[in-house]
């Protein structure tokens, strides 16, 4: 038996081993890992809403030894959070959330495009998908050039802040970044002009000190730039490739429903983690309290119970929606429908305004990550 925890770099196809899975070992426990697995989409569903499965903490006692502002960013992340401290951070992000002004998407694409392209060649990963989201999150708050242009290119630093585990020299750059890019967003926070009303509904209803949800507030817009990166990378790349391969470029209602399928089909996101707080059962398999548990959202995307013909892209399947890529529940993503919007919109810009798009690589190479399937790469010619 294969390992449930393997790195994405190492795996040709992890949907021929999550279809074994789900054929012989729906809920497995991996001895080795002390952890369980979770492969079918009725078994994650229950686990994804389940209270007694909670987020596990990233950086328990601080052994990872972040510094002053990264814990604070880290600790108020809604993503990361639990009970009451979860329901107020996403109330708080849900609200900056609201406040996004629309921006010009085609204006930022082509000049991405336009900066990055030499002699008809470009790395979409790097010139585009790593850049476009995070600039359209920063412009729709009104964050100055500069400082959407520093942040833009330290992001990928601070976006290891999410890892479980990390490197000595991964620390280093989270700290180096973190003071920086928090007081750049503490200030530009104080010129928007519902941060005022935004921070006086949540202390009435939540008695905060304005303090408290400064902190959180400063730290869920930096936890916007993050989801962007992540969620937004990992859709731009994997959509183009996919579209691609199955030639649905044809209108923009045919992109944005290979954008959906992509989510279900090749999922930017494959798992995710919880902690058991209390005992869980699920079928006949009895999960125990503080045990881990591997929720494995790229296989139940592709579970035959809930979608037809699961390993077929179908962009016309009635149930593409209820893929579970952006999770479900209290924890669901926040940026889900703003980051199919922002695919949808850039990719049928870039349809437009080329008439032949090529992948230049057949064997695409992915990061050495666990959770996560995110191409390093992906050369095209724009013709």
């Amino acid at each position: 038996m294969n390992s449930t925890l393997f790195l994405q770099s190492e795996s040709n196809d992890p949907y021929l081993i999550y279809k074994t899975m789900l054929q012989n070992n729906p809920v497995y426990w991996d001895e080795t890992n002390k952890i369980w697995a979770i492969y079918s989409y009725e078994d994650c569903v229950s686990i994804l809403k389940n209270p007694k499965a909670e987020i596990p903490t990233v950086n328990p006692d601080n052994k990872q030894k972040l510094n002053k502002t990264a814990l604070e960013i880290l600790n108020n992340l809604t993503r990361l959070s639990n009970g009451i401290q979860h329901e107020i951070s996403k109330e708080i992000a849900m609200l900056l959330f609201s406040k996004m002004k629309s921006v010009d998407i085609n204006s930022i694409i082509s000049q991405l495009i336009k900066s990055n392209l030499v002699e008809n060649k470009m790395d979409w990963v790097n010139s585009v998908c790593k850049k476009l989201p995070v600039l359209v999150v920063l412009q729709s708050f009104n964050f100055e050039e500069k400082d959407c242009e520093f942040i833009a290119n330290q992001i990928e630093s601070l976006v290891k802040i999410m890892l479980p585990q990390k490197t000595e020299e991964q620390v280093k750059s989270i700290n180096e970044v973190s003071a920086t890019i928090f007081s750049i967003v503490e200030k530009q926070l104080f010129q928007l002009n519902f941060y005022e009303s935004l921070s006086a509904k949540i202390s009435e209803s939540n008695s905060l000190s304005l303090n408290e949800i400064k902190t959180i507030s400063i730290s869920n817009l930096i936890g916007l730039f993050i989801q962007s990166f992540d969620a937004g990378r990992g859709i731009l790349s994997n959509s183009l490739f996919q579209i691609l391969n199955n030639k649905t470029f044809s209108s923009k209602t045919e992109i944005e429903k290979s954008v959906i399928e992509t989510l279900r089909f090749d999922p930017p996101i494959q798992n995710t983690r919880r902690i058991a707080v209390g005992d869980i059962i699920i079928g006949e398999s009895l999960i125990r309290k503080n045990n881990s548990i591997l929720v494995v959202l790229a296989s139940a995307n592709r579970d035959p119970k809930k979608f037809e013909n699961e390993s077929k892209f179908n962009i016309e399947r009635s149930n593409n929606t209820e893929n579970l890529t952006f999770g479900i529940g209290g924890h669901m993503c926040l940026a889900k429908h703003f980051s199919i919007h922002l695919t949808t919109e850039a990719l049928w810009f870039l349809f437009n305004q080329f008439k032949t798009i090529t992948i230049l690589e057949n064997n695409i190479q992915y990061e050495p990550m666990i959770n996560a399937r995110l191409p390093k790469a992906i050369w095209i010619s724009l013709q």
